[in-house]
């Protein structure tokens, strides 16, 4: 590389210019509650992406913005700024889903809510779990995402209360969810890279 660089004279700074930037990819926790198991899907699912190594992923955590509730504020709290830079910085999501009386958590409804541009023209795929693998929540998430100019990727791993968490409690995921979860972070990248352009 050294010698094409001598001999058509590109410079380091242009050929940096050339290489394009990695996609970042937000991990985002939709619950607060204390005892959630959120942060063990969470971490499950970095560490199979990371491996992958074509993305830089990180766990975002709506819970460390101590987000009000939508309206009862004067909307200065720090948090709500911190939470619209954080996702203005992202170029996708995957929501890490649970299911509360068939959707999802009220937090994660707020924190949706508490953003619109930060969200607009990105991919996201859904990691859902509960007593039908979270399907219902992820479908009225879908719902929401489509209001907010997100797109959701078609592949949806979905996680079993009953059989990928041992007393309700600790996270082992059958190895079954393996190839899915790759799949749709398949999606999620290719769909964020193309949708970058729009942004």
């Amino acid at each position: 590389m050294g010698l094409l660089n001598k001999m058509f004279g590109r410079s380091t700074k242009e050929e940096e210019i050339m290489t394009p930037e990695k996609l970042k990819i937000g991990i985002i926790l939709g619950s607060t509650r204390q005892g959630r198991v959120s942060p063990q899907v969470g971490e499950w699912i970095k560490g199979i992406a990371d491996k992958r190594g074509e993305a830089n992923y990180e766990i975002v955590d709506i819970a460390d913005y101590n987000l009000p509730f939508l309206g009862t504020t004067d909307g200065t709290e720090p948090g709500i700024a911190a939470w619209n830079e954080k996702l203005a910085n992202l170029d996708g999501f995957v929501f890490i889903v649970q299911e509360y009386n068939h959707s999802i958590t009220g937090a994660l409804k707020n924190a949706l809510d508490f953003a619109r541009e930060g969200w607009n023209n990105k991919a996201a795929g859904i990691v859902s779990y509960g007593s039908t693998g979270g399907a219902r929540a992820a479908e009225h998430l879908r719902g929401i995402m489509g209001e907010l100019m997100i797109a959701d990727v078609r592949v949806h791993p979905t996680l079993s209360l009953f059989t990928d968490f041992e007393n309700g409690t600790e996270f082992k995921p059958a190895e079954l969810h393996l190839d899915n979860v790759n799949a749709m972070l398949d999606q999620v990248i290719a769909w964020s890279g193309a949708l970058k352009t729009l942004r």
